[in-house]
């Protein structure tokens, strides 16, 4: 009923199909998911992130459920511009003045139609790099480079498979000034661990493995960083003061800066990716965007840029980014971080069903911390039963903390547990083509890798409108597959 506006009398969606819930198959404007109901209604999406998290936690809705109909509200967004940059909504299509931007998923029980057309509207779930589902070696601990070579020729002679080294963040300065804050924003190599670093991670590619590195940009630039003048001259601004550069992801000129500085010249070195720590909240200079998904955006779109080749030529690799979730859009920029959590059982427990109903929003590379982050207790029973879990987990990434009881060497636990992480490791690497199968064909065919049930039904591609309408849609301006885009000027050359 148009004269009712935007309210459950005035706008009501009901399914002639037959729902599965009690309640039936009615969707009322403002009908919100209660996670807690007594009837299960929705099965459940994901969340941003498992930071701190001992056990369950909430889930925001998926895109499946019982009662056949769900509503994704993305009223909320941005527009992309030509060139994949953001701006408002025109006045009079926004929030603020009344207006809504609603899509209504009703599928009844077809939850394979339902995945298959939410692809279809937002794009697939990109291929990542083949080396990404092997095993990743992680750990919160200030390595020395020989040190950390010195561990992967360890798992090598112990015939364990790594093919990813991720580097937490001492590897960048961490002992500054306190005037200018603390050590967790960094891109300037500790030379003490790492005085050689382009040769360190030219030591790991022979060994076959790609490198990760972890960054916490929320402080901005200081001028206790090697590139600290280079991006003031950028900026317009006096290096003499030695003033921070406050971090401004929604600044053009800071992003073209913020990657042509910070962070290609260290790919220039070696590092293949960015593991992006971000935990600093929603807020920006641009109302309504959202610090965490223009960080997902703007990296992933400049890991796909032209690079020089030795030969002469150029080339572009695989995009990927690794980082937590922000919105339903999410799945376009994988690899999901999914946070810091508890080492329990509790952790351990609710850990393959939040993987698995992430998928019912279409985002299924979550990578979350095999054997857990943090405090909790040791227990190698668990920590075996987590090593198993991985195996068969999206990404299977080890990490901990830098305590040594949390470690998770297989060669730090009894004789039992040792045996069973070494098998699951192992396992791991031969499963491999498997995953490369399935994203191969989520890619190409919409189907989630992950999700409750499957589907053979080829979704279109390209989608019928080239041209993002708000964040929710933003794969629309891909003329071609993902994957083969050619990225905007702002990420640079």
């Amino acid at each position: 009923m148009p004269s009712l506006g935007f309210s459950p009398s005035g706008l009501s969606v009901r399914l002639r199909s037959t729902a599965l819930h009690a309640h039936g198959g009615t969707w009322h404007h403002g009908d919100v998911w209660d996670p807690d109901e007594t009837f299960p209604t929705n099965l459940g999406g994901t969340t941003r992130t498992l930071d701190e998290a001992d056990g369950a936690v909430a889930l925001g809705p998926g895109l499946l459920s019982l009662n056949g109909i769900t509503a994704l509200d993305d009223s909320a967004s941005l527009l992309l511009t030509q060139d994949e940059w953001v701006q408002p909504r025109e006045p009079g299509n926004r929030l603020a003045d009344g207006a809504q931007d609603l899509y209504v998923f009703g599928y009844g029980q077809d939850y394979q139609e339902a995945l298959r057309d939410f692809f279809r509207l937002t794009g697939p779930s990109p291929l990542i790099p083949r080396a990404l589902l092997g095993n990743w070696w992680s750990r919160y601990h200030p390595y020395s480079d020989q040190e950390y070579l010195a561990l992967m020729d360890r798992f090598a002679a112990e015939e364990l498979p790594f093919s990813v080294a991720v580097i937490d963040m001492d590897w960048h300065v961490t002992d500054i000034d306190p005037a200018i804050g603390t050590g967790w924003t960094g891109y300037t190599w500790n030379r003490e661990l790492f005085p050689d670093p382009a040769a360190f991670l030219t030591r790991l590619h022979e060994r076959g493995m790609l490198t990760t590195l972890n960054v916490h940009p929320a402080q901005g630039v200081r001028r206790h960083e090697g590139a600290y003048e280079e991006v003031c001259a950028d900026l317009g601004l006096d290096a003499s003061t030695g003033e921070d550069v406050p971090f401004n992801i929604a600044d053009r000129d800071f992003v073209g800066s913020y990657l042509s500085r910070l962070h290609h010249p260290l790919e220039d070195e070696g590092v293949d990716f960015w593991w992006l720590d971000w935990q600093q909240g929603g807020s920006t200079t641009v109302p309504g965007l959202d610090p965490l998904w223009m960080l997902n955006h703007v990296h992933y779109l400049d890991s796909g840029r032209e690079r020089p080749t030795a030969g002469g030529g150029v080339e572009r690799r695989r995009p990927v980014t690794f980082s937590r979730f922000a919105d339903a859009s999410s799945h376009r920029t994988p690899v999901g971080f999914s946070g810091d959590t508890i080492i329990s059982w509790d952790s351990l427990r609710f850990q393959p069903r939040f993987t698995a109903t992430a998928a019912n929003i279409g985002y299924f590379w979550w990578s979350n911390d095999i054997g857990g982050h943090m405090m909790g207790g040791s227990d190698d029973a668990m920590a075996a039963r987590w090593f198993q879990l991985g195996c068969f987990s999206p990404i299977n990434r080890l990490h901990s903390s830098n305590s040594g009881f949390t470690s998770k060497e297989p060669w730090r636990y009894s004789r039992d547990a040792r045996a069973t992480m070494e098998a699951y490791l192992r396992l791991r690497h031969r499963l491999v083509p498997l995953p490369v199968h399935v994203g191969a064909r989520s890619a190409s065919e919409g189907i989630a890798r992950c999700a409750r049930s499957t589907t053979t039904t080829r979704a279109s591609w390209p989608p019928t409108s080239t041209r993002a309408a708000s964040a929710l849609g933003t794969c629309w301006w891909c003329p071609s597959p993902p994957g083969s885009m050619r990225p905007p000027a702002w990420v640079g050359s």
